[in-house]
């Protein structure tokens, strides 16, 4: 009885073919839109605001980073200099570190994820969009928690990594080690979440006839993130929850005095810590290949070692821990497997460059802004990476071990390795995400700063650490010989502050008075530029259907689209994990408050058990009573969950 009562209410329900498309697309913003005023902004789900939200928090976390190291570049122009006292330097080292990491590099990449992800597989909302939504909160209220504590002289000051005893409570004193441990609580709880929801979006939601062969390459990069996000994180939330648990509750899992293991903090922690570096780098390689293809004008030349090389990355990056332990004393013999593996990874990588210079080379590159940043990318990738394999090597790490030759080493990583595609990325997509475009002039001129800047500020540091200069120090004796380096080191850091300047200018005055964009600007293959730029609320009047793997270029007359879905609800196309095949229709969750303020409880809790055990207890309450409000049954199977 029930069934055909529904299947009654299912004929009185407007279906998206029954209406001509202007009168469709009013219905669908409608249904899917986000109320104007603040309570909107409050309660949105809307994937594309909360992502909009994640870029530019990220971005101002990346600006005051940026201050911080030019604090630190200041500090080390000349010997023995007194601009920065010792303890206070100890504070801007850890939370430049700590701030680059968790509050700008791995949340950065997820935002780009959670804003194309569902544009670029042709649905009309991330999955679970209120816990998207508490995933952007918990991240905001972490980082205005340790950016807070800085400002209070309660800044963190045992390194971005932490390491016992320092951090624990024989030496560290106060609240600066507590705040250190939760803001990783906070952050890696949002980053979990986003990765929870990007797997399923991608297996569940695609388009109709994506098949795997067909996903786009960001969005395999983007999920092989996503695994490692959830295989590797929850070893730091250990890490620091039995950190906070030896200082506050008085356990003893890291002293050795009680049968504790200083050794046990880096195992746990660098099993996190080197698959991070891929979960910074693989988003990025996703970049890379989407905007290869796009200014090549051809198809990418090596889909599936492409992926396959995806997958290989995330899989070896967890076998590369110990490398950073090399000088801890472990056997040998173990040492030889992590070197091996250390090296191994640097094949993988090797493939993709050199797909990606053959798409260029059987291709007709356009030179625009986003694809000089991938050739920027490219010479400084291929130099960290080399570098890399020299630091797998157990005697050379031995001696530069803790130097600033390591410190050149990660920053041509992670900045030539991920922030140049990043960039190159923003002013890709920024198009699509404001409708308007950036300055080619500007954006050239921030190319050329940053290029230079960043070599001249970071190749010398390889000539500093081969002649001793030590990592984590805050002055140094002018007899060492390092006053030279490290003086041209803070001048060229000037031009390297200088591009990141013009990009910001550049990006802020665009998205009032950039030129209008149009639907596709750059003549794109993938399904984001299918939408309006800005994409509409429900990102797609008629869903899409996927019969090839580049669907605006191999179907320029009409992209074929599905119809049946229903107008009055939120409502998703569920399709099967390995060919896209249609299998249901699923409810969308619409705007709610509870995110909110679950996410408020929850950070109350957290930030209270600093100084209280208690917290954990009567804290609970609270987030118990949000909870019931989130997942309260509202009579309506889109209004749940």
């Amino acid at each position: 009885m029930s069934e055909a009562r529904a299947e009654a209410g299912d004929r009185t329900e407007t279906l998206d073919r029954d209406l001509p498309p202007a009168l469709l697309e009013q219905r669908l913003a409608v249904t899917w839109g986000t109320l104007a005023g603040f309570w909107g902004w409050l309660t949105t789900v809307d994937h594309k605001l909360i992502g909009r939200r994640y870029l530019v928090t990220a971005f101002v976390f990346l600006l005051l980073g940026g201050v911080l190291a030019m604090m630190m570049r200041l500090q080390l122009a000349r010997p023995e200099n007194r601009l920065l006292g010792a303890d206070f330097y100890d504070q801007v080292f850890t939370m430049h570190g700590a701030n680059m990491m968790f509050l700008f590099a791995v949340p950065v990449m997820e935002a780009v994820g959670v804003y194309l992800v569902p544009l670029m597989i042709g649905t009309r909302n991330i999955a679970f969009p209120r816990l998207n939504a508490f995933s952007y909160w918990m991240y905001l209220v972490g980082g205005l928690m340790l950016w807070t504590a800085f400002a209070l002289d309660m800044g963190p000051d045992i390194g971005w990594f932490a390491y016992v005893p320092l951090s624990g409570p024989q030496f560290g004193y106060g609240k600066r080690s507590d705040i250190w441990a939760q803001m990783i609580t906070f952050t890696e709880v949002a980053a979990l979440a986003v990765a929870v929801e990007i797997v399923v979006t991608v297996f569940k939601q695609r388009a109709p006839g994506m098949s795997l062969d067909r996903i786009p390459l960001f969005v395999w990069a983007m999920l092989v993130t996503s695994f490692l996000v959830i295989m590797a994180m929850p070893a730091i939330m250990v890490a620091s929850t039995s950190l906070i648990l030896d200082r506050l509750v008085g356990t003893h899992f890291f002293n050795p005095a009680e049968g504790g293991d200083v050794l046990l903090w880096q195992h746990l922690f660098w099993f996190f810590g080197h698959p991070e570096v891929y979960i910074i780098f693989l988003p990025a390689v996703g970049m890379t290949s989407t905007i290869v293809t796009t200014f090549a004008r051809r198809a990418i030349f090596g889909y599936v070692p492409l992926v396959l090389a995806l997958i290989a990355t995330g899989i070896l990056a967890f076998g590369l821990w110990v490398h950073h332990m090399f000088a801890t004393g472990l056997p040998r013999l173990g040492e030889s497997f992590f070197t091996a593996s250390s090296m191994a990874i640097a094949v993988p990588s090797g493939i993709q460059i050199f797909c990606w210079i053959a798409t260029l080379w059987l291709g007709r590159p356009v030179l625009a802004v986003p694809l000089l940043f991938i050739l920027a990318f490219f010479a400084t990738f291929v130099l960290g990476g080399l570098t890399g394999v020299m630091v797998a090597s157990v005697p050379l790490d031995t001696q530069v071990h803790d130097t600033y030759f390591v410190v050149a080493h990660f920053h041509y990583v992670l900045i030539g390795g991920a922030v140049f595609p990043l960039l190159g990325a923003i002013y890709y997509w920024f198009p699509k995400i404001t409708g308007r475009m950036m300055s080619e002039r500007l954006g050239r001129s921030a190319v050329g700063l940053l290029f230079v800047g960043f070599n001249l500020t970071f190749f010398p540091m390889h000539l500093l650490g081969l002649a001793g200069m030590p990592r984590r120090v805050y002055t140094y004796p002018a007899e060492m010989g390092w006053g030279g380096g490290n003086l041209f080191v803070s001048a060229s850091a000037v031009i390297l502050a200088a591009g990141f300047l013009v990009f910001f200018i550049d990006a802020i005055r665009s998205a009032r008075h950039g030129a209008p964009a149009g639907d596709n600007p750059w003549d794109a293959a993938t399904l984001e530029w299918a939408t309006p730029s800005p994409p509409p609320s429900y990102n797609f009047a008629f869903l899409p259907v996927v019969t090839c793997a580049n669907p605006l270029w191999d179907e320029r007359d009409a992209l074929p689209v599905a119809t049946g879905l229903r107008v009055e609800r939120r409502e998703l196309l569920v399709t099967s994990a390995a060919e896209a095949r249609p299998e249901a229709r699923e409810s969308s969750p619409r705007n709610s408050i509870w995110p909110l303020l679950s996410a408020i409880a929850t950070s109350v809790m957290l930030i209270w058990s600093i100084f209280s055990p208690w917290a954990v207890v009567w804290g609970s309450i609270p987030i118990g009573i949000a909870l019931i409000g989130w997942f309260w049954p509202k009579g309506t199977p889109e209004d749940d969950a």
